[in-house]
């Protein structure tokens, strides 16, 4: 726990500045973390067989040119069509491969993950630079569900959520997690953003059940693989893609409903 903490207030130390300050502090950092994201999905080696060197690298560059290519645009759509597909290019080199050193199987692995982390990181980027008080929400909503989720299931936790999933994912914690975060992120979105409303409340309860979707689908990953978390680079609380499960629905979702609500 001890060794959690300082981790997270690490984390904060170095993130909150570079959040509030933007620019291209922020996107390097931003590029620099996509690429670690990038390098945990290819460490998973029971999801796709090893990976040809210079596949790897085209789908680094995809990642880097997804996150920060259009980088200053100021909009929030998704990305163009054009960059959207352009992953695709990395079924071409199955075609020279011999069928057990890189498959079609392999590529469309390699396409998801390049796809959604490149979405992901981009759109974080994007709207950062529209408007950071939108980003601050969608980070606490999906912090504060995290925090106490964690927090009062290993308090209280008794009954399991998903034990084949997520075994330390317990009913009491994410329900309080769940109503701590709507709470928070609505005091939040009326402060910050505008005046509540019957869509806000709406667009809020539903970003929190994707963050919650989001844990339990990257859980689920690392079940299929055998592993705790993606990875150590943050003691306590494991890789990148341990730290943005919630977040990558959250954003994703949000700009899915912001056309809707």
């Amino acid at each position: 726990m001890k060794v959690r903490i300082i981790s997270a207030i690490i984390a904060l130390a170095v993130f909150i500045p570079l959040i509030w300050f933007g620019g291209y502090p922020f996107v390097i950092v931003m590029g620099i973390i996509s690429v670690l994201a990038y390098k945990e999905l290819l460490d998973l080696k029971k999801s796709h067989k090893d990976i040809p060197n210079i596949v790897k690298i085209l789908g680094l560059l995809l990642v880097v040119y997804l996150v920060v290519g259009d980088y200053g645009k100021e909009s929030v759509e998704m990305i163009s069509y054009a960059k959207i597909l352009l992953p695709f290019i990395l079924l071409i080199p199955a075609i020279f491969y011999k069928k057990d050193k890189y498959k079609t199987s392999d590529a469309f692995y390699l396409i998801g993950g390049v796809l959604l982390i490149g979405l992901v990181f981009n759109l974080l980027l994007s709207i950062r630079a529209v408007n950071i008080h939108v980003l601050i929400y969608l980070l606490v909503l999906a912090i504060v569900s995290d925090t106490l989720a964690y927090a009062i299931g290993t308090l209280i936790g008794k009954h399991k959520m998903c034990p084949k999933i997520s075994p330390a994912k317990s009913w009491e914690g994410a329900i309080a997690g769940s109503l701590g975060s709507i709470i928070v992120s609505l005091i939040v979105y009326h402060n910050l953003i505008a005046p509540l409303s019957v869509n806000a409340v709406i667009l809020t309860i539903l970003l929190v059940i994707a963050g919650e979707l989001g844990d339990l689908v990257f859980s689920k990953i690392k079940r299929e693989n055998d592993i705790k978390d993606f990875s150590n680079i943050m003691p306590g609380h494991g890789g990148i893609l341990d730290r943005i499960d919630s977040i990558a629905f959250v954003v994703i979702a949000y700009v899915i409903l912001r056309t809707i609500l």
